[in-house]
């Protein structure tokens, strides 16, 4: 189950059952589960830097992960890279994460770049369900 406030940010995420949607902060993965239910050939990467968060996702989203919609990495946004192979992302998600929230400004820039490295040139940014661009060199 998704918290109320959770529902309404996934709610409110312009998804396509064939999206590439990347969580940043996905934490024990609940709502990286509710976007993978509405994924049919599209496929979401939801990213941590806690080891036990990790896990939490990891079983709480077997089926998901199994069905080959979702996918969990442990890693820190600023020092996340694409996979060689795997396609940039068109839709990017982050709820109450202090690099992107502007409580780490300069953790914030740093995940932006990367950001902007692994996603596709019209990809959209949602930080607490507003939109965000991503800046472009």
């Amino acid at each position: 189950m998704l918290s109320p406030r959770l529902a309404a940010l996934v709610d409110a995420l312009p998804l396509r059952p064939d999206s590439r949607v990347l969580e940043i902060g996905c934490g024990p993965g609940a709502a990286a589960r509710a976007v993978a239910a509405r994924l049919t050939t599209g496929r979401i990467v939801a990213i941590d830097r806690s080891a036990a968060a990790i896990r939490q996702a990891e079983s709480a989203g077997a089926e998901e992960i199994a069905a080959g919609r979702l996918r969990v990495r442990r890693i820190a946004a600023e020092a996340f890279v694409l996979d060689p192979g795997e396609p940039p992302f068109d839709l990017v998600f982050a709820v109450r994460v202090g690099a992107l929230d502007g409580r780490l400004p300069e953790l914030g820039a740093q995940v932006l770049r990367r950001l902007a490295e692994c996603t596709t040139p019209d990809a959209r940014l949602y930080v607490d369900g507003h939109h965000h661009p991503i800046p472009r060199a």
